[in-house]
């Protein structure tokens, strides 16, 4: 298995990761924003973007989103094939692009929104800590992006303060100033509960 910073080389894979980011989030029967095969090769072809290969079959993949003129950037797109799970593979592949971030990157807060508890909790081991929205980019484009979520109407109902993703934030600066203590997993569990118990019970007895 080799894990590597994407290039034009890589573009040949960009509809198979849409295919396989689509299908999961259809399973897990969760929003997601969705992502075009262009827009993948774009990420992949300015260097911003990891892939995981095994020999020459996608195994996985994430990219990199820069807002609000570089003072934020964003993992984004985690995703395993479903030949490739349960083996440690995307912890593997975040380590990278969070490291690949720091390096490109190093006067952006690193962010990410999400409802996976597994993408949570590996958030929270390399020092992300939960925030509310309005500590995440202001950049429009970036929430313009939430459009395509299923859950879109949730956003905007709480005037984009709140939503069944939970957003996280690493700071470097921050970080340096007091020690980054990890958060257990139960607890994003319950965070998740609760959103969903205020906002998807809301919405059934609307319809």
């Amino acid at each position: 298995m080799e894990i590597v910073i994407a290039n034009k080389s890589h573009t040949k894979y960009a509809e198979i990761i849409c295919e396989t980011i689509a299908e999961s989030a259809k399973v897990r029967g969760t929003g997601i924003a969705k992502r075009t095969p262009e827009y993948i090769s774009t990420k992949m072809e300015n260097g911003n973007a990891v892939i995981a290969l095994d020999g020459d079959v996608f195994a996985g993949f994430c990219y990199i989103e820069l807002w609000g003129h570089g003072k934020f950037v964003a993992n984004s797109g985690l995703i395993v094939h479903p030949n490739y799970r349960g083996k440690g593979l995307a912890k593997k592949i975040k380590h990278k692009v969070f490291a690949h971030s720091r390096t490109k990157f190093p006067n952006a807060k690193v962010f990410s929104i999400t409802t996976g508890l597994a993408v949570m909790k590996l958030n929270s081991d390399l020092g992300y800590k939960p925030v509310t929205f309005s500590e995440l980019t202001d950049d429009q484009t970036f929430w313009d992006g939430c459009q395509t979520c299923q859950n879109y109407d949730v956003l905007t109902r709480t005037k984009r303060k709140m939503c069944l993703c939970t957003g996280m934030l690493y700071d470097a600066k921050a970080n340096e100033k007091k020690e980054s203590k990890k958060i257990k997993e139960k607890v994003f569990k319950r965070l998740k509960h609760i959103k969903e118990t205020m906002f998807l019970k809301k919405d059934k007895k609307v319809k």
